[in-house]
Parts: structure tokens; C-alpha cells; sequence
């Protein structure tokens, strides 16, 4: 790798973990957007009411898609955002770096009632899924500004790529129009950095039961398919750029050389994206030119460019533990949860945080999941499925969680702030054997109607 291009990521993704800082959380939430009469939603309906949201708390416009309609806007006093993510049928709250989770808590349930009262006069609902229930009946449009257009381009670009790389391209590449996660930032020290990527990547396979909340009939093995969905599109072109780290890593050297090998599709030339076959970093910045192409309005047309060292803000991963150039972890595996529950990855990852040695020596020594022929990347696949492997013990899975649940629990009252009380919901699924997605599944098979559990994982 070219010095200039291995400084550039120190500086983007190591250095901003060295400076002091407070220990802000930085929460993330996406929700389906539902018609409940069962037919696709109206864009103008998410969009009129998004104008009404911001109406009401005061919110400045902050984008606009090529016909003028609202996608995003910022308070300016908190920072929180909404946003449309990749669609209208996918509304996103994010939230201004907190300290306290009960202060976003607030905040989302105030948002949330707000938005759900103005979505009720038109029969529609914001909801706690990860995979939107009519995603077989939407319109699973992208919103057309640059970005999401060249997103919906580049991913259905995937016929033309299989014989490329070994890797099985599923046949729903508008995923990023209806499946919705629960996202949270957490600070990151510099000392602890590597820590903190394999430690938690060892959890991976426990959270897969915990928090799996997106299911859909075109895979019906899987309770949580969104991150399959990611691994087995144009986004998983290179496994490097996805999922889990493939081995533990020893050092930031090792750090910076992972980057390198991870890929980049797309920059901007000229105000317009442009995107391309997926290149490493190494050997992207080693070419004097590369082939593209960009949308001119009307069509997409080739192009060719040379690359520049600024084209790493453009690169784009969706790692399970993602380094982000604020000096931050985004911890980005887990799903939409149930909204009465939103909170709940939010405090089970900043807890576990305060307990990190704690937690390596729990995870490291396991051998309910591990030491049974599976790595974790391996186990979090398996755990994603309906029907757990033959090997696994049930109760000491339950065993586990709860000792992993308790020592969130103690580091949430480490902080002093009460939070311990939002991982209630989920040592009630670790007791039941359950999570969201399961419980929905099981009672669609008992006779229960979606509509109930669209409704119920609504309430607040």
C-alpha cells in the first residue's frame, strides 16, 4: 500500500480515537413505514408527514430529493435528524451524541407518537420490524437523489459480477428498501481499539438470538436475514467489506492493513456519483485511471477518472463493528427492534462497553457456542436460523446470556444513570427462548394475524 494512502487511513480512521474526548452515544433508528390496508405506500403520504414533523418540532430541511421532496432535516439544538433511508417506506431517527440514553429515549418516544398520530389518518404505521411486512407489496423505490440512485444502480449491477467472485448473489437486491436496523455509536480509545472489535465480535452469534427481529417469507430459515441479505449482494463483492472480521487482530498495523483490503465502488466527480466494479484501496489508489459510470439526468453514461486520495471518504462499509472517522465503533448488526423496546441494543452495547475485560473473559472461555467446529462468523449465520444446530444446549445458551445480560446491567448502573431498567425486555426473551422475530413467527403459525403484530410492535 502506498505510504500516502496508508497515512490517509490513520489519519481518517486511527487518529481521531487518540484525542480526549467526552463519552457521547450517538443512537440510530430505522423503521418500516406500513400502509395497514395492505396495499404499497403512497410516497406522499411518508412525505407529508415528515412535513408535518418538522412543522411541528421546528426541524430545518436539510435535503431534498430531484423533485424537491423533503429527505432529510436537523434540529439544531439537539441534532437529532429525520431522515428517509434509501425510501419513503423507511423512516430513520437519529439522534444528537448523547450522554444518557433516557434523554434519547425521550426524545425518540415524543418523535415517534408525534409521527404515528399523523400516520393514523391515513392508515398507516411506523413500526418496530427490521424487514418491513409488506415488502412484497411496497414499491421498493430508491428516494432519487445521487446517492440512493447510484445505491439501487450498484446493487442490481450483481448479474454482471457473478462470475467474478465466489460468492451466491440472492435475488432481492432492493433490500436496502425495506430492511431497518438499530444502530448505536459508541467512543472508542485508541488502547482498547482492538479489544473492542474482537471482543465484540465474539458476541456476534449471541446477539443473532437476541435482538433477531427481521423475518421474510423468501427466507423463511432466517429470523434475522437482513445481514444475510448485505453478505450475499454487491455489498459482500468483498467479504472485507461486511459482516465480521475474518481474525482476531493484534495490533492497529494490522487495523490499517484490513482497511486497505476492503473495497471501494463509488466517489463523486463533478457533483454527480459515479460508481464502479468494487477495488481494494491498494489497488484502486495504484491505478492511474478507472471505468465507471454516472447518471447524467436521462441515462448513465461510462466514464473514466483518475482516483485521488480523497476518494476514501467515500468508501463504504457494513461491518458488524465499524470503525467511523468520528473515533467511534457503529455497532451495526442488530435489528429494528419492537419501538416500546428501541432502546434496548442501544443499552446492552454501552453497558457492555464499561465492562469490557469482563466480557473478553466470558467470551473468550466460551464453550456453549464455541470449541464445536464453528468460528463465529459460522456460528452468527447459524444463530441467524430459526432452527438452532443440533449441538446447542438451550439452557446454557440461557445461562450465558443472562451472565452476559448481567454484566451490561452492571455497567449500565456503573454510569450512574438508571439506564440497567432498558434490559428488562430482554432478559424476558433470554427466559422465553424468544425474540421478536420468533414470537411473530410462531404465532403467524398459531393463527395469529401479522396486522397484530404489526400493530403490537408499533405501540409505545
Amino acid at each position: 500500500m502506498k505510504d500516502e494512502i496508508r497515512q490517509a487511513i490513520y489519519d481518517k480512521y486511527i487518529a481521531p480515537t487518540k484525542k480526549e474526548r467526552p463519552d457521547y452515544i450517538g443512537v440510530e433508528i430505522e423503521m418500516p413505514v406500513v400502509n395497514l390496508s395492505g396495499q404499497p405506500v403512497d410516497e406522499t403520504v411518508s412525505i407529508k408527514t415528515a412535513e408535518s414533523f418538522i412543522r411541528h418540532f421546528g426541524f430545518i430541511v436539510s435535503g431534498r430529493d430531484a423533485d424537491g421532496n423533503i429527505t432529510s432535516a436537523k434540529d439544531k439544538l439537539t441534532g437529532d435528524i429525520l431522515s428517509f433511508d434509501c425510501c419513503y417506506s423507511n423512516l430513520e431517527l437519529s439522534f444528537g451524541k448523547a450522554v444518557g440514553l433516557f434523554e434519547i429515549k425521550e426524545r425518540f418516544e415524543k418523535y415517534v407518537r408525534f409521527l404515528n398520530s399523523e400516520f393514523a389518518k391515513q392508515g398507516y404505521t411506523l413500526t418496530g420490524m427490521g424487514v418491513n411486512p409488506n415488502a412484497d407489496i411496497n414499491h421498493n423505490l430508491p428516494i432519487q437523489n445521487e446517492r440512493y440512485r447510484m445505491l439501487y444502480h450498484h446493487l442490481h449491477s450483481y448479474p454482471k459480477h457473478t462470475d467474478e467472485v465466489d460468492i451466491r448473489f440472492h435475488k432481492r437486491p432492493d433490500f436496502g428498501t425495506f430492511t431497518s436496523a438499530s444502530q448505536v455509536q459508541l467512543d472508542v480509545d485508541y488502547d482498547q481499539l482492538t479489544d473492542v472489535i474482537n471482543v465484540f465480535g465474539l458476541l456476534e452469534p449471541y446477539k443473532s438470538i437476541l435482538f433477531a427481529n427481521s423475518y421474510l417469507p423468501d427466507y423463511p430459515d432466517f429470523l434475522c436475514v437482513r445481514n444475510m441479505l448485505w453478505e450475499h449482494s454487491m455489498q459482500g463483492y468483498n467479504p472485507h467489506n461486511i459482516g465480521m472480521f475474518g481474525k482476531a487482530l493484534t495490533n492497529t498495523d494490522e487495523l490499517i492493513d484490513y482497511i486497505g483490503t476492503q473495497s471501494i465502488y463509488c466517489t463523486m466527480r463533478d457533483g454527480k456519483y459515479v460508481n464502479f466494479t468494487p477495488l481494494t484501496l491498494d489497488e484502486y489508489f495504484s491505478r492511474d485511471s478507472v471505468e465507471g459510470e454516472f447518471f447524467d439526468g436521462a441515462e448513465y453514461r461510462n466514464i473514466e477518472f483518475a482516483p485521488e486520495t480523497g476518494d476514501l471518504e467515500y468508501l463504504r462499509t457494513f461491518k458488524f463493528e465499524d470503525l467511523t472517522f468520528r473515533g467511534t465503533i457503529e455497532y451495526r448488526s442488530s435489528c429494528c427492534q419492537p419501538l416500546s423496546e428501541a432502546l434496548t441494543v442501544a443499552a446492552f452495547h454501552a453497558g457492555l462497553k464499561e465492562k469490557l475485560y469482563e466480557l473478553k473473559e466470558i467470551i473468550e472461555n466460551d464453550e456453549v457456542i464455541y470449541y464445536h467446529g464453528f468460528n463465529a462468523s459460522e456460528l452468527q449465520k447459524l444463530l441467524s436460523k430459526q432452527k438452532l444446530p443440533e449441538y446447542i444446549d438451550e439452557k446454557a445458551v440461557e445461562r450465558q446470556l443472562i451472565r452476559i445480560l448481567d454484566l451490561s446491567s452492571e455497567g449500565l448502573v456503573q454510569r450512574g444513570l438508571g439506564e440497567e431498567k432498558l434490559l428488562a425486555p430482554l432478559y424476558e426473551r433470554v427466559r422465553r427462548h424468544t425474540n421478536p422475530a420468533r414470537t411473530m413467527v410462531d404465532g403467524i403459525k398459531n393463527g395469529i394475524p401479522i396486522d397484530s403484530y404489526i400493530r403490537q410492535y408499533a405501540a409505545i
